[in-house]
């Protein structure tokens, strides 16, 4: 993986972190994003994109960069989500993430086009989890902790397979949600879940 965005080119960046979120698409639970301030050598092979990783690979390295890396997690709920939208809902799932690292970043790379308000120096990269490696380690905590966390409200919430599914529209979600209708965790704003609620 290239590395030049985190190099800084021109200009010095000592501590610099990575931002990701998981969980944006699906109709149910939270979106939850991480901050990761990779150490100065790190040695994780298959560091990649979360998306192109097996649920394995994911938790083998969210195991190493959390032991290895400073981290943090920040969440937004399904409630949140409704009361807003789902961006503005990333954006501060993002900004409780870097708000609870243990050590401010001197410099913060963010997956995608739009950055949080806030007062830190910090650039957008489109297609990030696949260009730099701090984004990369952000992105599979974010997407390994937000599985985790889809597993347990399955236990509370079952019959949505959500499991397996993590919360997206999958068809068993869908046979699900026609079953038994619409649980406290799904996103009430989303279409399919609106007119859903609709039509009841």
């Amino acid at each position: 993986m290239n590395t030049e965005l985190e190099s800084g080119a021109g200009w010095p960046r000592k501590k610099i972190a990575g931002v990701d979120e998981a969980g944006r698409g699906c109709w149910a639970g939270p979106v939850v994003a991480a901050a990761v301030i990779l150490p100065a050598s790190y040695d994780w092979d298959g560091l990649d994109d979360s998306k192109k990783l097996s649920a394995e690979q994911r938790e083998r390295l969210s195991a190493r960069i959390r032991q290895d890396a400073a981290t943090a997690l920040g969440i937004a709920t399904a409630a949140e989500i409704d009361a807003s939208n789902i961006l503005v809902a990333s954006l501060r799932a993002m900004a409780r993430a870097v708000a609870k690292l243990a050590r401010a970043p001197d410099h913060i790379l963010v997956d995608g086009n739009r950055l949080p308000d806030w007062a830190h120096a910090a650039e957008a990269v489109i297609g990030g989890d696949a260009r730099s490696p701090s984004i990369a380690a952000a992105s599979i905590i974010a997407k390994h902790a937000r599985d985790e966390m889809m597993v347990s409200l399955d236990e509370q919430y079952p019959g949505y397979h959500w499991a397996q599914n993590k919360g997206y529209g999958v068809p068993a979600h869908r046979e699900g949600l026609e079953a038994q209708g619409v649980s406290p965790e799904h996103r009430r704003t989303f279409a399919p879940i609106r007119r859903l609620l609709e039509q009841s």
